[in-house]
């Protein structure tokens, strides 16, 4: 194995060039897309047409960020050779299994923007606010998380600081994200996506080789910088600390996270599965791969500078790559934290759009130009508090760990909104206020858990099994399968799960049993408020109250084709035919 290099940095005029292209090169596609006259609708969800290539590409590139190619290379770099696996793998399937719940969505809202928005119609202004609060304050964390990985990177691999680095990266995506919304993010989505996978399949096996090839596993046993769990390929440590608790954190953020379903309301409708389906290996591939430089640096015994584990891939790049691959790979990761960042600037725009302030005021009364102002306002403050928790010293793993609790508190009662008409608003809300209720003092071991209540929280995350388990059959294979599935997983994992029960158990695994306690109360209480509801809810009303907020909705691909088959027809048969197509 060869000895590690000099640690190379990039020039400040080669990182302000390349930062000029990246951007340069975003601004001008946005301006490209640009209309005199834009449209509300269209500035949210893209007039609900997207295309199949750019959708795919879109949801690939927004699962795909910066935060989550570190924290695959953290698992490779904490777990072994099985961290990438769990945190990719896991990840991927939860885009697969949401797929047969977004075309169930798009069935009952077809022209919604956000999912906050159908819980309005669905519910009333409560249950739409708490979805529409929670995916407000996740992206802003989001978006934070990003500004922060972009200052590090260009502070790590250039002479700039890291306020320097914060503040170009948070600039460059709201001068394009701003001009067009999410037509923009989408679009440049497309490119950024297929540049990150391109440079990976690159800069991955180069450093593979570069630091020793083969070689540098059997030298990392022998030198003892890995231990037997790390070297395990089914590592049961990195299931329970890693793999089990992303599966539960991956499904809430899949249903409650407003980037993704302004994508599911922006793909043609006939489009949803084959889009879900790609971005599920896209996003496998590529995130399990960039985590093998985390289990390199494992076996290298590369210690992370400064000792922030987030530090590993430019770490890596930094030391193993020559300054042309050096400079691939910081595009790279500027483009995976950008293409994330504007994804989030476009949600927070269009949730104050529909949910603040075109539902309050009504679809019919909203004006769209209001609305445009309002969303393009709404995207440059959250740059702004995106840039202040950046500076401040603000613990953001506490806050995304909050946020994620609360996308868990509202999975169940969110899908069954969509599916159940008994369930009520107050069920919606109590379950969820519940759920959250139990989670914090288990995530955050405000009492201690022995005896009883031990017991207690075991039996709600042996709950939680199956009600996770059932969420993702149900989808699939309809209500009794998910009743089967979810009921024989409870069982089956009761002796496992109450196995310490008087000296620990599942409840040593603090954030997966926590995760667990917030599906399972959520479950109980939606479940036992709505059984006995008389309400028989509508559905079709939904469709009545969403849609559309701007009267001049642009023509869909399939209008202008249709226009333009009638115009031909007109020509060659008459006025006959003209009139027929009209009618048709």
């Amino acid at each position: 194995m060869p000895p590690a290099q000099e640690f190379n940095q990039l020039g400040i005029l080669a990182v302000v060039l390349l930062l000029i292209l990246f951007y340069g090169g975003t601004m001008w596609m946005s301006v490209g897309i640009s209309r005199k006259k834009e449209n509300a609708d269209g500035y949210m969800t893209a007039g609900n047409n997207i295309g199949f290539g750019i959708s795919a590409a879109s949801m690939t590139a927004t699962w795909i960020w910066a935060s989550s190619m570190y924290a695959s290379a953290t698992a490779g770099y904490t777990y072994g050779i099985s961290g990438p696996i769990h945190y990719g793998l896991w990840g991927a399937l939860m885009i697969l299994f949401i797929y047969p719940f977004g075309k169930r969505i798009r069935k009952v809202a077809p022209r919604a923007h956000t999912l906050a928005e159908v819980m309005y119609a669905r519910h009333g202004r409560s249950s739409q606010l708490m979805l529409a609060g929670s995916n407000v304050l996740g992206s802003l964390i989001s978006l934070t998380s990003n500004f922060i990985a972009g200052g590090a990177l260009i502070s790590m691999l250039s002479p700039l600081s890291f306020g320097a680095g914060i503040v170009i990266v948070a600039a460059g995506v709201l001068m394009y994200t701003l001009w067009s919304g999410f037509r923009a993010s989408v679009l440049t989505d497309f490119a950024q996506v297929m540049f990150m996978l391109g440079a990976a399949v690159i800069i991955i096996p180069v450093i593979f080789f570069v630091a020793g090839g083969p070689g540098m596993f059997e030298a990392g046993v022998a030198a003892g910088n890995v231990t037997p769990q790390q070297e395990n390929f089914f590592s049961s440590e990195a299931f329970m600390n890693q793999g089990a608790p992303y599966i539960a954190a991956v499904l809430a953020y899949a249903i409650g996270n407003q980037t993704i379903a302004q994508r599911l309301f922006a793909v043609r409708e006939d489009l949803i599965k084959p889009t879900f389906v790609t971005a599920t290996i896209g996003y496998g591939g590529s995130v399990i791969g960039i985590g093998m430089l985390g289990v390199m640096a494992l076996y290298l015994g590369v210690e992370p500078m400064n000792g922030d584990v987030n530090n590993l891939i430019p770490q890596m790049a930094g030391t193993y790559l020559g300054p042309i691959l050096l400079a691939l790979a910081f595009i790279m990761i500027i483009g995976a934290l950008s293409s994330t960042a504007d994804s989030d600037l476009a949600a927070l725009s269009s949730i104050v759009m529909a949910d603040i302030y075109g539902q309050s005021v009504g679809k019919k009364k909203a004006n769209p130009k209001t609305m445009l102002l309002v969303g393009r306002i709404s995207m440059i403050v959250a740059t702004g508090a995106g840039l202040y928790f950046a500076t401040a010293q603000f613990n953001i793993l506490d806050l995304l760990v909050f946020v994620g609790a609360l996308w868990g508190c509202l999975v169940f009662p969110v899908i069954a909104s969509f599916y159940w008409p008994k369930v009520t608003n107050a069920a919606f809300s109590v379950s969820v206020l519940a759920a959250l209720v139990a989670f914090l003092p288990v995530r955050f071991e405000w009492i201690p858990f022995t005896g009883v209540l031990g017991f207690s929280v075991e039996l709600l995350a042996t709950v939680g099994i199956g009600v996770v388990l059932g969420i993702m059959s149900f989808g699939f294979f309809g209500l009794k399968p998910a009743i089967w599935v979810g009921g024989i997983a409870t069982v089956a994992a009761a002796p496992f799960t109450f196995a310490g029960i008087f000296t620990g158990g599942l409840r040593d695994y603090t954030v997966l049993s926590a995760s667990l306690v917030a599906y399972a109360v959520s479950f109980l209480v939606c479940y036992l408020m709505s059984v006995r509801s008389k309400q028989n809810f509508d559905f079709d009303v939904i469709k009545d109250i969403t849609g559309d907020f701007d009267p001049d909705t642009p023509q869909t691909a399939e209008q202008i084709v249709a226009a333009a088959a009638a115009a031909k027809a007109s020509e060659t048969s008459g006025g006959s035919s003209s009139s027929d197509s009209q009618r048709d």
